[in-house]
């Protein structure tokens, strides 16, 4: 057996699609950049096992309520459970990584 990360999986978690929901108000800078940031981050650490759904309260205000959204832009991780939430541009990987608890596997003299 081989215990070694191959470059395309680099998680250290189940094959579980992820399902994502990214909340904007029209094209802002905070919203593109958001929605720019997250993509990179999925492809990078969920790359073919997540669903992104991008929500406009522009032309669906109704929808912020079932996720609670009070601010824009917000990421909501649907699956897996528990429901976690980020609100932001999603600039800091470090803080989106940990706030959708996505563990990476790391090389060890990576730090």
């Amino acid at each position: 057996m081989n215990n070694v990360a191959a470059a395309d999986a680099p998680l250290a978690m189940d094959e579980e699609t992820w399902e994502l929901r990214l909340y904007v108000a029209g094209q802002t800078a905070k919203s593109v950049t958001a929605l720019a940031n997250l993509k990179r981050y999925c492809e990078r650490y969920l790359k073919g096992r997540y669903q992104l759904e991008v929500i406009d309260l522009l032309q669906h205000p109704h929808l912020a309520e079932g996720d609670q959204v009070l601010a824009i832009p917000t990421l909501v991780r649907k699956v897996p459970k528990p429901i976690r939430k980020i609100i932001g541009d999603l600039s800091n990987q470090e803080k989106v990584l940990v706030g959708l608890d996505i563990r990476t596997v790391e090389s060890p003299d990576h730090r």
